[in-house]
């Protein structure tokens, strides 16, 4: 049987799952620090937002007014581009406490509650479900998709993106404490396994794919010992500010196929849209 979680308030958050809520276990709090730090300047982050917005928004004409969960909000930056629409009401969750008082200093205005999606369903539901680079965080991936189906109206819909392609496992991956890369026959399985079907299923970072598989593999291959704090995150994760700006640029070509109804066949990144079966074709 499925849980209703019910909150407590921790130092002014409201708390569904307080106990794993400073835990860290599976994303390193110094990785709120650099997510922080490098947010308006990455190219990674630029795309990843006017992509999703626009995935987000294509439903939501299909919705009209809608509730939005944001899972694995991190410190806010998604949510930051959402609510500037008046049809959408945002909630954004996160397990760990750190990325939601980024979250909350960003975006004062927005609901920001801790919530670990594998222990059980908010006493509230939603039309649409976001997560986006989350699920690879999760051992009990299935349970989190299980309540997020749950959670959802009858014609409700679910976006999610995680990394591709295990062949790209590299020291990046060990730092922010993946548990996995998908592929895209598992994703779509557990998918369909958990009641939705997926209407929209497409790699991401296609253009750029080449240069990334380049680096992770030497990543792979060079195998640098640890340093302290957030700082091997951050030499992985900061580009000059040309580097930024050249590869952003390159971006919009990934964008512009996708929006053009493509569905690329490999890329850094696997993006799914969602929606609970038997519901109406949009």
């Amino acid at each position: 049987m499925i849980r209703t979680l019910t909150a407590r308030d921790v130092a002014g958050i409201q708390c569904y799952s307080p106990d794993v809520a400073q835990d860290y276990t599976d994303y390193p709090d110094a990785g709120f620090d650099v997510t922080d730090d490098t947010a308006a300047t990455s190219f990674w982050v630029g795309t990843r937002n006017r992509l999703f917005s626009w995935l987000v928004h294509r439903e939501l004409r299909r919705l009209g007014r809608a509730r939005l969960l944001d899972v694995g909000c991190g410190t806010g930056d998604f949510a930051q581009h959402l609510v500037k629409d008046g049809t959408l009401t945002v909630t954004g969750s996160e397990i760990y406490l750190k990325g939601l008082h980024f979250a909350k200093k960003r975006q004062p205005g927005v609901e920001f509650i801790q919530y670990d999606v594998t222990e059980g369903v908010l006493d509230r539901g939603f039309d649409i479900i976001t997560a986006f680079d989350v699920f690879e965080h999760i051992d009990r991936d299935v349970d989190g998709m299980r309540h997020v189906h749950q959670m959802l109206s009858p014609e409700g819909v679910f976006v999610i993106s995680v990394p591709q392609h295990m062949f790209l496992w590299s020291r990046l991956d060990e730092i922010v404490c993946h548990k996995r890369r998908y592929s895209r026959a598992e994703m779509v399985a557990k998918l369909r396994a958990t009641g939705f079907a997926p209407v929209r299923v497409t790699s991401h970072v296609f253009a750029l794919f080449p240069l990334m598989a380049l680096s992770r593999l030497l990543d792979r291959a060079r195998g640098a010992a640890p340093q302290a704090g957030g700082d091997e995150l951050s030499d992985r994760v900061t580009f000059s500010p040309l580097v930024n700006w050249v590869f952003d640029k390159v971006m919009y070509l990934d964008e512009a196929l996708i929006k053009l109804g493509l569905s690329l066949p490999f890329g850094g990144t696997l993006v799914v849209v969602a929606r609970k079966s038997g519901s109406k074709p949009g």
